[in-house]
């Protein structure tokens, strides 16, 4: 296939390059042994992640005036906190679990396929996370972006059409000179729609060990790999 006319690389970031889950059950650890908390924090990671798809949908329709996802993930936090009994917690303490999204960690395959794709194409996050959220997360993780994108820029969240093509068009670009890479299969489809080429990058654990979706390519989709680096090798990076 001709990859030539593709000029920049757009990623989904939250499961696709870093792996949430795993990094907030460790953050929540952290807390837990520091104030003797006994929580299940796998089911508070998940049920946190489960929060986030709703809170987007209320900005989306409208519900709510645009709100940056650091905000909307502490509207979600103050409910967990309540659900799961967790009190005696300083606002400080509160703040810095809050931004445990702000230090996830990269997939293993991550910061090395990135900087061989980096050799070729422009790289830049086309997420909803909030611009700070990502600068952080990729000062901390070594991420090299060209740019940090997406719907905070774009106000506008996925898969809203203008978060795809807000990003596309500050960089300068045609959508079809742009491909999409996500580990989900919806979100490719709503980039593909708008005319960019796109990348499945499976990652069958972003749920933990009992994931049933988004495990494989449901669509043909103009790139399949098992990770960054095979990513790379397949656009002869």
């Amino acid at each position: 296939m001709d990859f030539t006319a593709i000029k920049a690389l757009t990623f989904d970031v939250f499961g696709t390059v870093v792996d949430w889950r795993r990094s907030l059950i460790r953050e929540g650890q952290e807390l837990g042994r520091a104030r003797g908390l006994t929580v299940d924090w796998a089911q508070f990671a998940d049920a946190w992640r489960g929060l986030y798809q709703p809170m987007l949908e209320r900005v989306r329709r409208r519900d709510v005036p645009w709100t940056k996802l650091d905000d909307l993930h502490r509207m979600a936090l103050d409910r967990l906190l309540t659900e799961f009994r967790i009190t005696g917690l300083a606002e400080g303490e509160v703040d810095h679990l809050n931004r445990a999204w702000h230090r996830l960690d990269p997939w293993p395959d991550a910061v090395a396929g990135l900087a061989r794709l980096k050799r070729r194409f422009v790289l830049a996050t086309l997420s909803n996370g909030n611009v700070a959220l990502l600068v952080d997360m990729a000062r901390r993780a070594g991420l090299p972006w060209d740019a940090v994108l997406g719907a905070e820029v774009a106000r506008h969240y996925k898969p809203q059409t203008q978060a795809y093509l807000t990003t596309a068009a500050l960089l300068g670009l045609e959508p079809a000179q742009c491909m999409m890479v996500a580990a989900h299969n919806g979100d490719l489809a709503a980039a593909s729609g708008l005319g960019f080429r796109t990348a499945f990058v499976a990652r069958p654990t972003e749920h933990g060990p009992g994931q049933k979706t988004d495990l494989a390519a449901e669509r043909a989709w103009d790139v399949v790999a098992d990770s960054f680096i095979d990513l790379a090798a397949r656009l002869g990076c």
